[in-house]
C-alpha cells in the first residue's frame, strides 16, 4: 500500500511546480480520486456567464502514475486556457468518479474533505455540526443531489432568517463541492445581527445579587465568569485557568473557542476579587464535548435552576457595559471575539434612554473634555 504522507509530498512538489511554471491549474486529491482545479469558463447550458473556480474529474486513483498523469494533464489544460482554445466537451467524456453517489455518500465525502483542509477541533466540529450537518440533514439522504433538491430543502426554511442564511451557505458549498451549478444568493435573504429583536437587560445590581444566591460553588464560579467577561456560554471551560489561579484578572480564552484565542479584560475589575474568580472551581463536566454541546449544559443548568435571565444576557450586559463605560468599541469588539460591524449593529439598537442618559453625564464629568467656545461681550452674568 502506498504511505499516505509521501503521496501528499509528491502533490505538493506538484503543485509547487505547476506555480513556479505560472500555470494556473492546481492537482487535487478528494479521498483517493484526483481532480484538477482551475478557472474555467461555464460548462455547456450552465447559468452563469463569467469563468470561475471548476474542478475537472480525470478518472484517476490516487497514486505516483495517477499524479504524473495528472500534472501532465494540468500542463496541457493550462497551455489551452493560455491560448484560449480551451473546449468544455473533452473533458465532458472523461470517466466519472462515481457511477452513482447518493447524498448520503456525497456528505460522507465532503466531511472528510472538509475536515482534510482544516484543523480538526472543537471549534471546526462546532461548526461543521451547526453550519453544515444541520443544514445537509434537510436533504433525501438515498437521493443524487442535484438543483431541485436543494432549492427545496433551501425554500422549506422560512425566509429572512438565521436558519435559511445557514442553509444556503451550507448547500451552496456542497453544490461547489458537486460541481451542481446553483445560485443561492437571492434566497439568502436579508437576516443579520441587526434584526435580532432587542431585550431588557438585567442591571448590574441584579447581577451581582444573583450571584451571591447560587448555592453551588462551581456553578457560582462559572456565573461569576461569564457576569466579569462577558464569554459566550462555551467559552468559560476554554480558558487558562492556570493564570486565572495565580490571580491574573485578564483572562485568555483558548484557541478551541468558537472564535478563536483572545484576550478579556474585565469592565469591573472589583468582580475578579469579589466573586473570588481566582479560585477556579469548574462543574463535573466532560469538557472534550463540542462548544456547542458545552454551551447547551450552561444554558440548560440557568434554566433548571431559575436564573431569572438568559446566560447569553450577561454577555450582553457586558457589551452594554462597555459602551457606558467608553471602551473602544474596536477593542470591545475584539474581546467579544466578532467584528466591529457585528458590534455595532448589534448592540447600538439596544442602548435606551437610560443608558444613553449615563453615558452623557459619564462624557460631561471628564475635566479633559472639549469646551464649548465663549465669544467676547456675550457671556452669561
Amino acid at each position: 500500500m502506498t504511505d499516505p504522507s509521501s503521496l501528499d509530498a509528491v502533490l505538493a512538489k506538484i503543485n509547487h511546480r505547476l506555480k513556479t511554471a505560472q500555470i494556473g491549474v492546481r492537482v487535487e486529491q478528494i479521498d483517493n480520486r484526483v481532480f484538477l482545479r482551475a478557472t474555467l469558463p461555464p460548462k455547456p447550458n450552465s447559468t452563469k456567464t463569467k469563468p470561475y473556480q471548476q474542478r475537472i474529474a480525470l478518472g484517476l486513483y490516487a497514486s505516483h502514475e495517477g499524479f504524473k498523469r495528472a500534472e501532465a494533464e494540468a500542463r496541457l489544460l493550462g497551455g489551452l486556457l493560455a491560448c484560449k482554445s480551451f473546449q468544455w466537451e473533452p473533458y465532458l467524456k472523461l470517466p466519472k468518479t462515481d457511477a452513482v453517489e447518493t447524498i448520503e455518500d456525497l456528505i460522507q465525502r465532503f466531511e472528510k474533505y472538509y475536515f482534510q483542509t482544516r484543523a480538526r477541533n472543537h471549534q471546526s466540529e462546532t461548526t461543521w455540526k451547526i453550519d453544515y450537518w444541520q443544514a445537509f440533514k434537510k436533504l433525501p439522504q438515498a437521493e443524487i443531489l442535484n438543483a431541485e433538491n436543494i432549492l427545496k430543502a433551501v425554500t422549506a426554511t422560512a425566509p429572512d432568517t438565521k436558519t435559511r442564511k445557514r442553509t444556503c451557505m451550507a448547500l451552496g458549498a456542497l453544490a461547489r463541492f458537486a460541481q451542481i451549478e446553483i445560485n443561492l444568493k437571492p434566497y439568502a435573504g436579508k437576516y443579520g445581527p441587526r434584526r435580532v429583536a432587542p431585550r431588557d437587560l438585567p442591571t448590574d445590581t441584579a447581577i451581582a445579587k444573583v450571584f451571591y444566591e447560587i448555592e453551588s460553588e462551581s456553578w457560582r464560579w462559572v456565573y461569576g465568569m461569564l457576569a466579569t467577561y462577558g464569554l459566550r456560554n462555551h467559552e468559560v471551560f476554554r480558558l487558562d485557568n492556570a493564570a486565572i489561579s495565580r490571580g491574573d484578572y485578564i483572562i485568555n480564552i483558548s484557541e478551541n473557542s468558537k472564535t478563536g484565542s483572545r484576550s478579556v479584560w474585565p469592565c469591573y475589575p472589583e468582580w475578579f476579587e469579589e466573586f473570588e474568580l481566582e479560585n477556579v472551581v469548574l462543574p463535573e463536566v466532560d469538557l472534550n464535548q463540542s462548544n456547542a454541546a458545552l454551551g447547551h449544559v450552561v444554558t440548560n443548568w440557568f434554566k433548571r435552576n431559575s436564573i431569572p435571565f438568559a446566560a447569553y444576557n450577561l454577555r450582553h450586559a457586558w457589551a452594554i457595559r462597555t459602551l457606558i463605560l467608553g471602551l473602544d468599541i474596536s477593542l470591545a469588539a475584539q474581546q467579544m471575539g466578532h467584528s466591529v460591524k457585528t458590534h455595532s449593529e448589534l448592540y447600538h439598537r439596544w442602548i435606551s434612554r437610560q443608558y444613553h442618559q449615563r453615558a452623557f453625564e459619564v462624557m460631561a464629568s471628564k475635566s479633559e473634555r472639549l469646551q464649548a467656545p465663549r465669544i467676547l461681550g456675550h457671556e452669561k452674568r
